[in-house]
């Protein structure tokens, strides 16, 4: 309890962040100033200030020297982030958050942001139908949907000019302005001129920043499509893929199956059959020295289980999992994909889920399923494209929950300094802005306001997988239940009426028969006797 106590304390001072570009600060006033500090609405004022919601502040970034895997220096807009594009950023007070303060930080709702909630992650394969079906429409809206409050880079700081005189932002859908955040963050840093890159670079993969980074990413997914759609209990479900022997969740009904037409497709009958795919094509970009731009580079591919059985021979069982948040130490040695006995490094997929040493060549854990899926899924850049890598993302963010429930590591376990470029413990969050240190995010998800379904104790957990659904199910057919009670209500009323006439008839029918029977009798009988006594006289 005093560690979460302390753990609402640190998140409480610092702001949290939304996604990159803000749409207020991506201009030449906002370049040319290098200040991004939007106006909220709601008083008029920068970051809320009047309403004590934040305010504009220099910002800080952490001196402390990265590792030996990336040796250059300013070069890259990404170093010392967001040092190349803006020093002054909002930073929100209390609850407050949002680029502008406007909004509240994970788990708190409310007009003053005073009320904690937490949601609830579930299974998309325990999920009612008209649950699934919700989810999919969401996805297919925020894939069809400019963003309204943020804007993706086109071009590298310096090609906008010294000043900002030629900005050069863009326009972009809600899901693939996650898609670009992924591209952007791992992207290989340009050297200068054609071809020439460092491709040793990666901001949220490959160390220490993998498992907060991506937390973050799912939580302001979340948020964007919670504002998109009006649906404030929406969660990102999670599939569940320990000790599958195919794609679970590749079906029409869900993330779409296989094309019959062709095997690395979608099928038509699914709605992802006519997504497109966007930065997909990294070496392109590195021949131009180009950032990818959004543009739409094809449909979205997946072959599921028809990768190469040397590199990812299986998919990670429930034992490999155990065995994985068992490892007591997040990071050892270079805190790298080399890195031997460290949980992050095996559930990143780098090492074996059965020794914890590093495997080469390989693909585990996380890594498999990208492996697996044979397509969009399987380029780093490019992965987010494929929507199942929120459900997948969402399971190892449980795994990685798992472990910190497990161990309740304190904040010193996660790498101060020497870990690669970008993350370390006081690194920002590449390109999250305002902005969001790596070691604020290496904490319970009870901090941010959510949980998973699977996690819950027993009670909770049969609530929210089997008692949850049976009676959404039910609230969604209780129409249909009504009508039907009622005409059976009907016809059984018809059926008892009939029979209730029917038995009337009946018995009126025999008493009629009785009747008729004594009337013929009566007169019979009368006859036999005076014949009788006529015949049967004897003579004496």
């Amino acid at each position: 309890m005093r560690s979460l106590y302390v753990s609402v304390v640190l998140l409480q001072l610092i702001g949290t962040c939304s996604c990159q570009f803000p749409r207020p600060c991506a201009n030449s006033e906002g370049l040319r100033t290098k200040e991004c500090c939007p106006v909220w609405d709601g008083d008029g004022s920068a970051c809320g200030a009047l309403s004590g919601r934040g305010f504009c502040t220099e910002v800080e970034v952490s001196e402390e020297p990265h590792g030996p895997q990336y040796p250059h220096s300013g070069i890259d807009d990404r170093e010392r982030w967001p040092l190349a594009f803006f020093n002054r950023t909002c930073r929100c007070a209390g609850n407050y958050g949002g680029f502008n303060c406007g909004e509240c930080r994970f788990g708190y709702w409310g007009s003053n942001c005073a009320e904690y909630r937490e949601s609830v992650r579930r299974n998309i394969l325990t999920m009612s139908l008209a649950e699934q079906q919700k989810f999919i429409s969401y996805l297919n809206l925020a894939k069809n949907t400019i963003s309204r409050d943020y804007m993706i880079s086109t071009a590298t700081r310096a090609e906008m000019g010294e000043n900002g005189e030629n900005p050069m932002f863009s326009d972009i859908n809600t899901y693939d302005l996650f898609v670009w955040m992924h591209y952007y963050v791992s992207r290989d840093a340009f050297l200068g001129g054609p071809g020439n890159v460092w491709t040793d670079i990666d901001f949220a993969h490959e160390s220490a920043a993998f498992l907060p980074w991506h937390r973050v990413f799912l939580l302001h997914w979340e948020n964007e499509i919670r504002k998109l759609t009006g649906d404030f209990n929406f969660t990102i479900p999670y599939w569940d893929w320990r000790d599958a022997q195919s794609c679970e969740v590749c079906t029409d009904a869900l993330m779409g199956g296989r094309s019959p037409l062709n095997p690395n497709l979608i099928s038509p009958a699914s709605v992802f059959s006519s997504w497109k795919v966007i930065c997909t094509q990294p070496e392109e970009y590195n021949s131009r020295e180009a950032l990818c731009n959004g543009t739409g580079e094809g449909p979205l591919l997946r072959n599921p289980g028809n990768h190469d059985p040397n590199r990812t021979p299986r998919l990670p069982t429930t034992a490999d999992v155990d065995f994985t948040v068992g490892l007591p130490q997040y990071e050892t040695g270079p805190m790298d994909r080399f890195t031997n006995m460290s949980f992050r490094n095996v559930i990143e997929g780098f090492a074996s889920p059965t020794s914890g040493m590093a495997v080469p060549g390989q693909s585990t854990m996380h890594n498999a399923l990208h492996v697996f899926m044979n397509g969009s899924m399987s380029s780093v850049q490019g992965s987010a494209n494929d929507p199942i890598f929120l459900l997948h993302h969402a399971f190892i963010d449980s795994i990685f929950e798992r472990w910190l429930r497990t161990h309740q590591p304190p904040r010193t376990n996660y790498p101060r300094a020497n870990a690669p470029i970008g993350h370390n413990d006081g690194h920002y969050m590449v390109p999250f802005l305002p902005l969001y240190r790596n070691g604020d995010y290496f904490l319970t998800d009870k901090v941010l306001g959510f949980e998973y379904a699977y996690l819950l104790d027993p009670g909770q957990r049969f609530v929210q997988e089997f008692l949850t659904p049976y009676l959404q199910q039910a609230q969604e057919i209780w129409l249909w239940l009504l009508g039907a009670g009622i005409l059976g209500a009907l016809i059984a009323a018809v059926v008892a009426a009939l029979l209730i006439v029917g038995r009337r008839k009946w018995r009126r029918n025999q008493r009629r028969k009785r009747a008729l029977s004594y009337e013929e009798r009566q007169p019979l009988l009368h006859s036999s006797s005076e014949e009788g006594s006529s015949s049967y006289q004897t003579t004496m």
